[in-house]
């Protein structure tokens, strides 16, 4: 009697397996594919800022283009958005602290629009936000999506991506750029 109680409570062998996805499916590798190409190219970006090197002009001088703009001590916000980009870009593209770099990258491109590309418009050939509103987009996309199976943060819940993550990532850089544009 218990045999027959044990074969009722399990689940029915079927012989049917359920149909398993391959190890990388094109959509692995697409994702993988733009978040290492906005992500080192915004890394870079950050490089330009910081240490002057892919034609940059370091520090100093960004430091005094950001005073330009508004931002004093402009050496020290040339340092936070060089990091920010450097930073963020990075964990883009290995999808290391997903919503984090998200964040950082998001929070950068609100500050390019609201003090300098937003005043030419759309079009980047114009100075317009065009390009700055893609990279926040990117990012956001990804935060929401979460970085892939080709990730670093694939063993981690924030690692699949969501509303909850995407939530995280516009929210902190919403206060991150709110912070940095009222001072």
């Amino acid at each position: 009697m218990l045999h027959i109680a044990e074969r009722l409570r399990a689940a029915p062998d079927s012989g049917a397996r359920a149909p398993t996805r391959s190890a990388v499916t094109a959509a692995d590798c697409g994702l993988l594919l733009l978040r290492i190409t906005v992500g080192l190219v915004m890394a870079g970006h950050g490089c330009q800022k910081l240490f002057g090197i892919f034609g940059g002009n370091g520090l100093t001088a960004t430091g005094k283009g950001f005073e330009a703009l508004g931002y004093h001590p402009g050496t020290l916000f040339a340092v936070l958005g060089g990091l920010s980009e450097f930073l963020g870009g990075l964990g883009l593209a290995l999808g290391l602290f997903t919503p984090l770099a998200a964040a950082a990258l998001i929070a950068v491109m609100i500050n390019a629009m609201v003090t300098v590309t937003a005043a030419h418009g759309l079009w980047a050939m114009h100075g317009g936000l065009e390009y700055t509103m893609c990279i926040a987009a990117v990012a956001l996309a990804v935060a929401a999506v979460g970085p892939g199976r080709l990730s670093l943060d694939r063993p981690f819940r924030w690692g699949k991506g969501g509303w909850k993550e995407a939530g995280v990532a516009l929210g902190l850089a919403g206060v991150g750029s709110a912070i940095v544009l009222s001072l």
